[in-house]
């Protein structure tokens, strides 16, 4: 059955130390030289001294060693500022709904309080729209302002954060620019333009149950680009134990693909139409894998799907195949089934 995993935010920002992989592994994520820290696989570096913050730490979040899932931890000279650079490798890669899903967790982290005042696409290496810049006042009943952005480079994500006391908030907001100022692309034509994203209410849908049906999963590559660069509109809201969910639908009629962003830490829920036109694959992007599930006979329901995220669905079955992403673009297959 399927569970969400937990933002981003606790684990990036305030760095616990459990939820690290440990230092034998970063040699993996990063390399460091005299000046600067470059993730080799993604071609993205930043220096170690940037926006008056000094670099204190780096490694992997999660999948150790395979240097796809990589942070990097800045600090002001005395420590009230920190930031978080983080470059990671998600099976479905759209800049603008990171920082949707970015957004809607810093501002449920940080209180009723918070307050988004500025939300717009700032510059890369003197290219227009290729990042989103948001910053945020008024947190944790107004003792901090926080900053965030957001840069979409091949298949790679990289999101910055930068956090410190209201009354430094020149200082946070001077660190953000620095800090996306500072960013290196081996490939700057691989930085996409981005944009932050709006969603309207779609059309009224009917909101019947779906069947799990008896066929066979689609294959990797009628899922893999689900929604990319596509326009989506909200099909519903579900709210789950754990809190409340957009469900979006490309905006290409009544038939096409429907997803439901699960958090900042880039996993994400699709139902993709089949090839045959007669049901929905179901699967689950996340960083490093995409796994596929059964497929339904329409749209689950609402309901169905507030009880798939809960893990209660007494149809979902467990992922059928799953893909696994290697950071130098090798994929492999794992069935199930298949001898351990």
């Amino acid at each position: 059955m399927f569970k969400p995993v937990l933002s981003l935010l606790p684990a990036l920002f305030f760095a616990s130390a459990p939820a690290l992989v440990h230092a034998a592994q970063e040699r993996e994520a990063w390399s460091i030289s005299d000046t600067s820290l470059r993730s080799d696989a993604a071609g993205i570096s930043l220096p170690q001294t940037v926006g008056g913050l000094s670099l204190t730490k780096s490694g992997e979040v999660s999948n150790g060693g395979k240097g796809i899932d990589n942070y990097a931890q800045y600090l002001s000279e005395d420590g009230a500022i920190q930031a978080t650079l983080y470059v990671y490798l998600p099976s479905y890669a759209d800049g603008s709904l990171a920082a949707y899903m970015t957004d809607r967790a810093i501002t449920e982290r940080f209180g009723t309080k918070t307050r988004r005042t500025a939300y717009a696409t700032a510059p890369i290496a003197g290219n227009a729209n290729r990042a989103i810049r948001a910053v945020y006042d008024g947190a944790a009943d107004g003792a901090l302002t926080t900053a965030a952005g957001l840069v979409h480079a091949g298949r790679w994500l990289v999101k910055l954060r930068v956090t410190g006391p209201t009354e430094r908030r020149k200082e946070v907001l001077a660190g953000l620019d620095g800090m996306l100022n500072g960013l290196h692309f081996d490939k700057p034509q691989s930085v996409q333009p981005i944009a932050p994203a709006h969603f309207a209410a779609c059309p009224s849908q009917d909101a019947a149950d779906a069947t799990l049906t008896a066929q066979a999963s689609e294959t990797l590559a009628n899922v893999i680009d689900t929604g990319e660069k596509a326009a989506f509109c909200i099909r519903a809201r579900v709210q789950t134990a754990d809190g409340s969910y957009d469900v979006l639908q490309q905006q290409k009629g009544p038939n096409s693909a429907v997803i439901v962003p699960i958090d900042d830490a880039g996993t994400v829920m699709a139902f993709d139409p089949t090839t045959s036109g007669t049901g929905y694959q179901m699967s689950i992007h996340s960083v490093g894998q995409t796994e596929l599930f059964g497929v339904y006979d329409r749209i689950p329901s609402p309901r169905q799907i507030a009880e798939i995220i809960d893990g209660k669905d007494p149809q979902t079955a467990q992922a059928r195949t799953t893909a696994h992403y290697a950071a130098n673009g090798e994929v492999t297959m794992r069935r199930a089934d298949a001898a351990q």
